[in-house]
């Protein structure tokens, strides 16, 4: 059972990582002379690869006006680790608490500032949709435009959604998952931060039901390229959308936001997966 914490987990024992997954927190002795007390350094934080980078906070008067006065409405709060987006082990969440209902569940990754979102779960009134979005900003304005349009069946958790599916969400809890426009991270250097790899196929695999869906978008070559041999590498899941040259058709319920516009203004191709759990 999730309780409402907005405050990290204390730290452990001193000079080791305290807290499991992706963040944790260390102390370090300083050292004093023979006979004078010791005293530890505040802790710090290691950091693992992630797929994403924090950005600025600073949201417009009207967004922080609807974060201040809706966000208790939409957006859940879990205990954390030593990190604003990090998820503390051992408690998972009751969906249908926080939903006030019993329905499928669907993850998104990544919603932004909810464009799709909301009219993906408006389309689909008999889902819960939990979100994983990192950028408050987006969260705020996903959070006006709930409000807005009266769509009722979303939650937010502006978390990491690798620690969300790891400690909120039990095995074979997920009917489907969205993954559409994951930062692509196109440098060479910087593929180690792309979210779609084996250990996240695995995770995604765990969640999702028998039969439950995986549906990714990108509009980046070679990202697009690796995923689908990500997932056909998975032994459980099977292409479940291909066209005669491999691709899915696009997910009629997702919308031509402003992003996946200009991205086909730069002349890319945006390429649709739909793999489902055997």
């Amino acid at each position: 059972m999730v309780r409402l914490a907005t405050s990290a987990v204390p730290d452990g024992g001193p000079s080791k990582p305290v807290g499991l997954g992706r963040v944790w927190a260390v102390t370090e002795p300083i050292h004093q002379p023979a006979g004078e007390p010791t005293v530890r350094r505040e802790p710090r934080v290691q950091r693992e690869v992630t797929s994403f980078v924090r950005r600025s906070t600073r949201m417009r008067p009207v967004h922080l006006r609807a974060w201040e006065r809706l966000r208790h409405a939409y957006v859940l709060e879990v205990p954390q680790r030593a990190t604003s987006t990090s998820i503390a082990p051992g408690h998972p969440l009751d969906v249908a608490a926080a939903f006030g209902r019993a329905a499928p569940l669907v993850v998104e990754i990544g919603p932004g500032t909810g464009e799709s979102l909301v009219a993906m779960a408006a389309a689909r009134p008999e889902i819960d949709v939990l979100a994983f979005e990192v950028f408050l900003p987006g969260v705020a304005r996903a959070v006006n435009r709930l409000h807005e349009t009266g769509v009722a069946n979303v939650r937010l958790l502006q978390s990491d959604a690798v620690d969300g599916l790891t400690h909120l969400l039990g095995p074979g809890s997920v009917e489907e998952l969205w993954t559409f426009f994951p930062d692509p991270w196109p440098k060479a250097r910087h593929h180690k931060r792309r979210l779609v790899d084996r250990a996240f196929a695995d995770l995604v695999v765990s969640r999702l039901r028998p039969g439950g869906a995986w549906r990714l978008a990108t509009d980046w070559a070679d990202y697009a390229v690796h995923m689908r041999a990500v997932l056909d590498a998975q032994p459980d899941l099977v292409n479940a959308g291909a066209a005669d040259d491999g691709w899915a058709v696009r997910y009629a319920d997702r919308p031509l936001t402003r992003f996946e516009q200009r991205g086909i203004e730069a002349g890319r191709t945006v390429r649709d997966l739909h793999y489902r759990r055997r």
